[in-house]
């Protein structure tokens, strides 16, 4: 296969293998569907295929929301350990569509509650306020979602205005709008007619939660977003991070994971997959540091490159990286994510 079509099918390897582990407790959950208990408090969701990641992401949740919400974590990989998430309901999932997953915690798990807020597990909370956006933002006559980062890439014109994606990767749900009263779904799908691109490439497909986005607005409710420049007090988070996870439980050897990456032409540098991989490596070496600073202890992962090797390979294939392209950035949001601990 192609370095390219390598992704693909890693990802499918990893959901058949996974189901290993997570399947019978799947079955196990949709026999009961136990809810959360009623109560005023959000309740919180998040999904993870990367146990140190999800260290991170917890230790950040419990410091800034401590006990002002419910957490849910789906382990699609079944690697958790549910005594590192005391305050959490750990549950062992199926890697299936994050759609799929969110729109299972909202219409039951979370029935019981006014709010349900869906976070991506590479998207973390920075402010203890937070919490207060979510609550005073969905307390609103007419508010359906609070999105604490949209997309930028392109933006909804209905009925000649414009309107950004809310996007599903911090976002927090009115349940009572979006569950009981309309019946959405995050469901991505075809036929995006609304969609003006701001990056030269058509926009032709819903993302998660762009068609149910849509529908509310059209129905006439609120979904506020967090203005940009106050996203950076809330909310920091790393991109693309799914590839490269599948690509560490894919190999079994880190000269493997080396092979990969110095294999292809240098021309191939130019584009995503590469890049996206390498990126979402050094992000994964650095939550393995903060991990370690959290718990004590190393978290180790088989085909895991050295940081010296990282950091060669950065230095090697950087330079070929298309214009605007950099891995900066990935060092930037570690940063302020050992900051933060």
């Amino acid at each position: 296969m192609n370095y390219f079509e390598i992704v693909p099918y890693a990802f499918k390897k990893f959901s058949v293998l996974r189901a290993l582990r997570t399947g019978v407790p799947t079955a196990l959950y949709h026999a009961h569907r136990t809810s959360l208990p009623v109560s005023e408090k959000p309740a919180l969701f998040t999904m993870n295929i990367m146990p140190p990641m999800m260290t991170v992401w917890y230790h950040l949740v419990q410091k800034n929301l401590g006990d002002r919400g419910d957490t849910t974590i789906f382990d699609c990989s079944g690697t958790l350990k549910k005594s590192q998430f005391p305050n959490a309901r750990v549950q062992k999932y199926l890697n299936l569509y994050a759609a799929t997953k969110s729109d299972e915690f909202l219409y039951h798990i979370a029935k019981n509650r006014k709010i349900g807020w869906v976070c991506d597990d590479d998207m973390f909370i920075l402010n203890s306020k937070a919490i207060d956006l979510v609550e005073q933002s969905l307390s609103k006559p007419n508010a359906a979602t609070f999105s604490f980062r949209p997309r930028d890439w392109w933006h909804f014109n209905i009925d000649g205005k414009e309107y950004a994606p809310s996007s599903s990767y911090c976002i927090a749900f009115n349940r009572e709008i979006y569950c009981d009263k309309e019946k959405l779904s995050l469901s991505p799908c075809e036929g995006n007619t609304n969609a003006v691109s701001h990056i030269g490439k058509p926009v032709s497909r819903y993302d998660t939660f762009d068609k149910a986005n849509e529908s509310l607005i059209n129905k006439g409710y609120t979904c506020d977003i967090l203005p940009v420049e106050k996203q950076g007090e809330y909310v920091i988070g790393y991109s693309g991070m799914s590839t490269a996870v599948m690509m560490i439980w894919h190999f079994r050897r880190p000269e493997q994971m080396i092979d990969y990456l110095e294999a292809p032409k240098a021309e191939a540098w130019k584009g995503n997959t590469l890049f996206t991989v390498l990126s979402g490596l050094l992000a994964i070496a650095d939550l393995q540091d903060m991990h370690q600073k959290i718990t004590g202890k190393p978290y180790n992962l088989r085909s895991m490159p050295t940081k010296k090797d990282l950091d060669r390979l950065r230095t090697k294939y950087e330079p070929l990286l298309r214009e605007g392209k950099s891995f900066d950035t990935v060092s930037a949001v570690s940063e302020v994510l050992n900051a933060a601990l």
